[in-house]
């Protein structure tokens, strides 16, 4: 297996062992961060969020639709200097409507049946950040970047 391939499995693994990651929007130039719940596309080509429409981060896509989200695999011990994989996806958000919204619903909740009732509330958009590229961190500095195909 060569080095794209076997970050790719990492990423893969990762993003479909953790629950939640850092969304990162621009609020008139300044960052901000929110924790949300996510699932990946099957072929990696976007992560799925939900969120209610009357919230700071909804807002501040709508202005700037591009973000970034970064998931890791940390459990707050000192070991997690080398062994801890994190991912940075950059790309763009779309609110998504009809028969995608249903599909992409549908992935949400296997991941998140919890979510249910708050996913099909009327003011709960569901959004994909359409991915750029991904950046892999893992044994502390070894970085891979993967760009995602149109």
């Amino acid at each position: 297996m060569g080095d794209t391939e076997q970050a790719t499995a990492r990423l893969r693994e990762l993003l479909s062992s953790q629950l939640f990651c850092v969304l990162a929007t621009q609020d008139r130039g300044q960052p901000y961060g929110n924790l949300v719940a996510f699932v990946a596309t099957d072929d990696l080509s976007g992560l799925v969020f939900a969120t209610s429409r009357n919230t700071r981060k909804y807002s501040n896509i709508v202005t700037d639709p591009r973000v970034a989200m970064l998931g890791d695999s940390r459990s707050n011990q000192g070991s997690d200097i080398g062994n801890a994989v994190a991912a940075t996806a950059l790309g763009t958000v779309e609110e998504v409507q009809g028969d995608d919204r249903e599909r992409l619903v549908a992935l949400y909740l296997a991941k998140h049946p919890h979510l249910e009732e708050f996913v099909s509330s009327p003011d709960c958009a569901v959004l994909t950040v359409k991915i750029d590229r991904y950046y892999l961190v893992s044994e502390f500095q070894k970085v891979t970047e993967l760009a995602v195909p149109d």
